[in-house]
């Protein structure tokens, strides 16, 4: 996948990089792997808005994608790589012996004609899924289960990579995308390799159209707003010391800069040998 960009002939295409989908090879999704998603509009089943700046965007379905690998030992075949509206990865369809047809996540380097297949036997190839206990060590991999027998939970959006470290005692280690590194059931299954669409990560919308296209609604700032709306609001002019609070929080008061929101005493602490790296302050 390659970016595309645009000559500065209107302001929104001055800053405007979009993707250039060369790598979609069918249009359409299998309509047997869709279902319909109903809308919310960032609302509960009182009607009250629990999500800010959802709602409106082109309509979609949802794309069912085998997250589980639950064909085992059966080779299948990729017929198309698809674009999917639901996630910021490609999304593979895969077609077995029988005529049974299903969604993988893409990785990079997974081209139509390909052969995937996942079970304890399979070879460590792009694609197939093994547990982690049959996974050579070093080795790049995405799509990972927490829970045996669960389906991939982390490892799943556009670019994203693990690397299974080591094994000891019935565990795997593995170091994620954000310098954790955490121990994971050996019998947690994975796919080898990258997720694709790498260049997710470099997409400038270019414009406010194209955020309402997907669905999401103006993010108004705090700051701007009145006291009654916000803690941060209020004061003359555009003032930070006068109106509002002087520490940027939410509108509900939880404090935005570097307070620790995580529950103390999680039981996956127990499961993290090392936590994230911090952000560096410049």
């Amino acid at each position: 996948m390659a970016i595309k960009t645009f000559r500065p002939l209107t302001p929104s295409a001055r800053f405007k990089a979009l993707p250039d989908f060369a790598e979609i090879t069918k249009s359409k999704p299998e309509k047997s792997l869709t279902e319909a998603i109903k809308r919310t509009g960032g609302r509960n089943n009182q009607g009250r808005i629990t999500m800010r700046h959802i709602g409106g965007g082109h309509k979609r379905r949802y794309r069912i994608i085998d997250f589980k690998r639950l064909r085992r030992d059966v080779v299948a075949q990729v017929t198309a790589i698809e674009y999917d509206p639901n996630r910021s990865a490609r999304i593979a369809l895969i077609q077995y012996p029988d005529g049974e047809k299903a969604y993988i996540l893409a990785p990079v380097g997974l081209s139509v004609g390909a052969s995937v297949c996942a079970g304890e036997k399979s070879e460590p190839n792009v694609g197939n899924a093994l547990p982690l206990k049959h996974i050579p060590l070093g080795t790049s991999i995405h799509n990972l289960e927490l829970v045996p027998g669960r389906g991939g939970q982390i490892v799943r959006s556009a670019g994203s990579v693990a690397i299974l470290a080591n094994r000891e005692g019935g565990y795997a280690l593995v170091k994620l995308a954000s310098g954790e590194m955490r121990r994971i059931n050996e019998d947690c299954f994975a796919t080898i390799g990258q997720v694709g669409n790498t260049d997710h990560m470099n997409v400038s919308s270019g414009k406010a159209g194209r955020s309402r296209w997907l669905g999401i609604r103006p993010h108004v700032r705090g700051m701007v707003m009145n006291p009654v709306d916000h803690p941060m609001g209020g004061g003359q002019g555009k003032s930070k010391g006068g109106g509002g609070r002087h520490h940027p929080m939410s509108p509900w008061g939880q404090l935005a800069k570097g307070f620790k929101t995580r529950r103390k005493h999680k039981p996956s602490d127990t499961f993290i040998v090392q936590r994230r790296k911090s952000k560096s302050k410049n």
